[in-house]
Parts: C-alpha cells; structure tokens; sequence
C-alpha cells in the first residue's frame, strides 16, 4: 500500500502538534463548571463524573474540517471509526471505542440528548437523521456505562446534545465537492416567552468515487421545547430520515493489491434503501429541592430494503471470477423493525449524605426479516433432501422461495446509584443495575425439511460499578473505578449466513445468544497545567460469553473463552496563544484471547495505536487555518480465530485533512481538503469464508469540497 507519510515524518508531525487543537472557547470545556449529563443521566459538573469523558463544543465542530457527525467523532473525538462502502457522506460508519473490532458497533450506546438511537441489529446508527447543524456538543464517555445505560454500554458511550445554548439560530450552509457531492444543511430556531421551536433539514448526495457507490440521504428533524422554570422543561422531537446507497464489492487481495476502481460488473444496480422514523420525548420536573424527575420516551421505525438485481446470473463458484455467485441466490432482502421506549428515574439530594438515583428502563422492539429468491435458472424445484444435496445451483425445499425471521425482544431493567462525599476532597460512588430480557423468533428455510422454527429465551445480566473521585486541587482530579457491563445480543445476531460444500448461502439460525459481561479497572484523571488541560486514563478489561461472528463458519456465537482489553487514553488540548490552540490524543491498547487454543492472538479489526493531532490558528479575526492527522496502526484482517493470525496484517495508514475558512459578518466560506496525502488504505478487511481470498474495502482518495454557511442569528 502506498504511504504518503513515512513513520519518520508521523513522528516529526506529531512532535509538532503535540499540544495541537481547540479554538479559544472550544477550551471552555476545561472549565470546572462545565455541566454534562452523560455521567449519571442528570446534569452534574464534568469534574464530579468518575470517568473519561471527553466535550466536542459546538465551536469545535465549526471550526473543523468534518462534514458528518462520524467524521466530527474521528477527527476531534479521536475515536476509531470504520466503515465498508465509504463515501463522503458516511452512511454506514460504525464507532469502535473498546477495541471490539468486528463487534464494536454493538458495544457503542450512541444516545441524542440522553435517549438511545442504537438500531436493534447490527447495522450502523443513522447519523444522517442529526443534521450536524442542530449539535451543541457531543459528551464522550469512555469505558462500561451498563449501570446509566443498560445494554450495549461495554466500551462506552456517545451523547449528541442537540438543545442549543442559543435562543435564535437561522443558518443554512451548502457543501460542494469532489465526486459531485453535494451537502445541504439548514436550522431554524426561535424562542417566543418560553417556548422554542426548531427545525433542521439534511439533504446529501454523491455520485461516489468507485463504481457503485453513489449515495444520496434526506432528513428533517423538527422539535419543540418548554420551558417550565427554573431547570424543568418538556420537549417533543420528531425525525425522519430516508437513504439509498449503492454497493459496490471489495477488492479481491491484501490492502494495496489490485485496483480500487474495480468492482464486479454484476454489483451494477445493487443497492440499499432505509426508512427511518420516530419521536423522542423528554420531561425533567424539580419536586423539592431534594427531588427531581426525569422521563424519557422514544419510538423508532425503520424499514431496510436490499436488492441485488442479478443474483441469478451468477454462475461461477470461483471467487476471483466476474461471474462468481449461483443461480438462485437472494434477490430482495427486507428489514423491518420498530422499538418503544420508555424511561423514568428520579434524583434526590439530601445534605451531608450525597445523592441518590433510581431508575427504570423498559423497551419492546421487533423486527422481521425475509429473503426472496429467483426462480432456478435450470427451472429445478426441490422436494427432498437427496435433491438438495445433489444440486450444485441452489436449493429450494417444498417449492418455498422465501426465507422469513422474526424476532421480538422485551427488555425490564431496574438501576440505582448512589454518591457520598467523604469530606471536601474525595466523593465515593457506587451502582448496580439487573436487566432481564424475554426473546422470542420463529424461522423458516428454503432448506429446512421442518417448516418453520420456534424458539424463546430469557437471560438477565447484572452491572455494578465502585469508584472514588478527588478533587484534590482546582482543575485537578483523579478517580479510580471498579466496572461491570454487559450487552445482549442483536436481534440479528440470531442468524447467520452459511455456505455449503457447493458454495451456496443462506441464512442459518444459530440459537438465542446470552449476553456478554465485562469487567473494567480503571485510574485516570484530568489536570490542568499552564493553558494546558490533559486528561488520560489507564484501563484493563475482562470478557466473558463474548458474542462473535466466525467468517469460516457463517455462525454467530458465544466464545467460551476470555478475552481481554487494556491500554492507556490520553487527551492533551493547549492554548497556545489567544489565537493559537493545538491538541493531541491517542490510544494504546491490546486486544487479545485471554485462554484457550488462541491465546495471545490478537482481536481482529482492533489496531493497537491510534493518534490523533490537531490544529486551529485564527490568522485574523475572520480567517482561520487548520488541520487534522490520523494515524491508525496496523491490524488484523477479520476471518475466524482459527486461520487469521497465519495471515499478513492490513497495513497502517495515516490520513491528514487540512482547511482554511474565512467569516465577514454573516457569511462564512471554507475551504477543506480531506486525505491530502491521498493515502491508499482500508479501514476494513476480511478473508472470504467460501474461497479463503482475501479482501478490503479501500477508502477514499484526496478530495476538495467547499462550503458556503450563512448564519443570521
């Protein structure tokens, strides 16, 4: 793979920007009084919160080169972000902030103003449906959250607040660049006494840089809020969302092997299509001095459609073949699913004795499934299982046509959390939270003799956390943390997708998973020193019953071994000079088979070292210049645990976004050039189950976009 960076000069670089980011009140966030609700659910002062957590301001997210809120998690949030189809317009990123690799997407809670908006599969969050115009900041949160958050809060979580500090906001803004893309963005806000309305619109489109792979998203987000004194308010917020994005094929070989233009010409016209809708609801109201309630509700629907026009033209069983795939393969796959959620808890203070929280989380969510499949290009229909045997082509039982999933999942989860000062320094804290979950599927196959299947489960997981948190100095504090988290499956974790000796696919259903637990220790901290504030933390992790995808089988399951996780975070922001301000951060870690016949092996799709340097200098009071680097080490490709430590590892990449903006009254232009080093690399890569190829996905080249913003506020 070619590199446009050498490691000499990532060392140079990094050297350089060492205190590299934030504009001048981007570095409010290091003020003590700085207020997040991430840590418990309810407001509280980001110094009180035993945890790494990390604010993206809205000026910070202004004054970037990032065009999507996945490119605003990775190039400021320093997270790792993937993806397999990329584009500009970032459709299907997926945030890994534990080193779960292949599973990361499903151990990330992504919450907008505290309600989650995690699909109930494994597919990525829609990040088109937050216009990344509405954000006032993001709140990072890193490490297990189970006992705030329940399901999925394993390696940590993201919370998009989207309330605006500003009473009056009209800005639109209209983004053009390379490979025909075009980005559109508007917000209106108003506040009349004390009610606020607000309505923001997306609409996206690029014609993509690889055949196959145009993408176009549209949504609207219209909410409004009450205040009702004091901190009691109500808002209502509603949303939708729509996207269709072609798919193209990987490249077949190692990452910088073959062409990145190529794609199979029987991928032209296979495409994606989603739906999404649904409201959130949130009620906070002050009951005393020592009492507040909070509830939350939320109900989303979302509608997937997958088509694969030329399925029954494949014919070739040879991976590297044009023509690879078999007649009667799955032409139309369809997703549909909806959840309900509702939350309420209540905060009381008492003097001298701290504060307690207790809370109920319920959801019930649902989603179906089906496969439908073209008529066998030898016109075959098979009625018995020597036939299904004996046909190299394809396999249909009964005159079935139709695969068909079904699954319902019903979550009760009671929590509660407790802090006690003990004295003026130090603060004690503590939690627990028990979630049961009820699952029932049914499923039918076109290979299946017995007709349709049935199958209901309960599991319930515990979560706990213990930590101490001193505020020994102002703007100085440690904390240190015992944590257990844990996820339940995806509803789509049910199922796999098998091949047989002949090479053909289908869905297989693997059982009702249980859930994974993890255990974190924990020590970090936050200190201010001069006009620097670093924030770090060191961290090891334990994983049991880890739900994992083995490629070589098509079957998701539970491992029986232990994996384990541990490493150092670190944040470093610097205000250099009024008009200067910098920032590094980065992360080391090890991801790997605690015991068994894999021990030692690394996780795949984790790299151990991640760094991330920025930069802002305001040249004059309306024009502004700077830059983002990302380096990501290298990894292993994504196959079973049985074959991909004997294989290479994909390469390390660095990837280097510059732009330069300027602001006269109440127009802004800006300027960004993204990957300016054209850097060839993958953020993804895997080894085909049925042949043993491997493949990537390669990510895009150097790209120039413009953008013209016109704010009246």
């Amino acid at each position: 793979m070619k590199q446009q960076f050498s490691k000499k000069k990532i060392a140079l670089l990094c050297g350089s920007l060492i205190s590299l980011n934030l504009t001048p009140y981007a570095f409010a966030q290091s003020n003590p009084s700085t207020v997040i609700v991430t840590g418990s659910r309810f407001e509280e002062n980001l110094n009180e919160v035993p945890a790494n957590v990390k604010v993206v301001t809205r000026d910070e997210i202004e004054n970037s080169s990032s065009n999507t809120i996945p490119q605003v998690l990775s190039q400021i949030g320093g997270l790792r972000v993937t993806g397999l189809n990329s584009s500009a317009l970032n459709l299907d990123a997926s945030v890994d902030m534990g080193g779960y690799g292949p599973t990361g997407n499903s151990t990330t809670v992504i919450l907008v103003d505290g309600i989650r908006i995690n699909p109930i599969d494994s597919g990525s969050v829609d990040w088109e449906s937050i216009p990344i115009d509405s954000i006032e900041r993001i709140e990072i949160l890193q490490g297990g959250a189970s006992v705030q958050y329940g399901n999925g809060a394993v390696g940590g979580v993201i919370n998009i607040i989207t309330n605006g500090g500003k009473k009056n906001i009209n800005q639109a803004s209209s983004t053009y660049g390379t490979w025909g893309t075009l980005i559109n963005n508007a917000i209106f806000k108003n506040t009349a006494d004390k009610t606020t309305y607000q309505i923001s619109a997306n609409t996206s489109n690029t014609n993509g840089w690889r055949p196959n792979t145009a993408a176009n998203a549209y949504s609207v987000d219209a909410k409004i809020s009450q205040d009702l004194g004091g901190s009691d308010r109500i808002y209502v917020d509603a949303y939708y969302g729509y996207t269709n994005s072609q798919i193209a094929s990987p490249v077949v070989g190692l990452v910088g092997s073959g062409n990145p233009l190529s794609v199979n010409p029987q991928n032209a016209g296979n495409n994606a299509t989603t739906n999404n809708s649904g409201f959130r609801q949130g009620l906070t109201k002050t009951l005393s001095e020592a009492y507040v309630v909070e509830l939350d509700t939320s109900y989303n629907n979302k509608t997937s459609f997958f088509y694969t026009p030329q399925a029954d033209y494949f014919t070739s069983l040879d991976f590297n073949s044009p023509n690879y795939g078999y007649a009667g393969s799955a032409m139309n796959s369809k997703l549909q699913g909806w959840q309900l959620s509702v939350s309420p808890r209540l905060k009381a203070n008492f003097d001298g004795v701290g504060t307690t929280i207790f809370g109920y989380d319920f959801s019930k969510a649902n989603q179906a499934g089906s496969d439908s499949y073209s008529p066998l290009s030898q016109g075959i229909i098979l009625t018995n299982q020597n036939d299904v045997n004996n046909n190299p082509f394809g396999s249909y039982y009964n005159n079935l046509t139709h695969n068909s999933q079904n699954a319902t999942q019903i979550n009760n989860s009671l929590y509660a959390m407790q802090k006690v000062p003990l004295g003026k320094i130090v603060e004690a804290s503590g939690g627990f939270r028990r979630q049961v979950q009820q699952a029932s599927t049914t499923n039918t196959s076109i290979t299946a003799a017995n007709g349709t299947a049935s199958n209901t489960q309960q599991y319930a997981a515990n979560a706990g956390d213990i930590a101490l948190n001193a505020n020994y100095l102002p703007g100085q504090r440690i904390y240190a943390k015992w944590n257990q988290s844990f996820r339940f499956p995806n509803i789509d974790e049910y199922w796999g997708f098998a091949y047989d000796a002949n090479g053909v696919g289908t869905t297989v259903f693997n059982g009702i998973l249980q859930p994974q637990t993890t255990q974190t220790y924990e020590i970090g901290g936050n200190w201010s020193i001069w006009n620097s504030r670093i924030t770090s933390s060191i961290f090891k992790s334990m994983t049991q019953n880890e739900i994992s995808y083995n490629p070589s089988t098509g079957y998701n399951y539970n491992s029986i071994y232990q994996t384990n996780r541990g490493g150092i975070l670190f944040d470093v922001a610097s205000n250099i000079t009024q008009s200067f301000n910098i920032g590094l951060g980065g992360k080391y870690q090890k991801s790997y088979y605690a015991n068994g016949p894999y021990a030692g092996n690394a996780i795949p799709i984790v790299p151990d070292t991640l760094l991330n340097a920025r930069a802002n200098y305001l040249i004059t009071s309306g024009w502004t210049v700077g830059g983002v680097v990302n380096y990501i080490s290298n990894q292993h490709y994504d196959a079973g645990p049985n074959n991909y430590s004997e294989a290479p590892v994909m390469p390390a990449y660095v990837v280097g976004d510059i732009f330069t903006s300027y602001k006269f009254q109440a127009v802004e232009a800006r300027l960004t050039v993204k990957n300016v080093g054209n850097a060839q690399y993958s953020s993804y890569g895997g080894v085909s189950s049925f042949s043993g190829n491997h493949f990537y996905y390669p990510s895009e080249p150097r790209s120039v976009f413009l953008t013209l913003k016109y704010s009246l506020n």
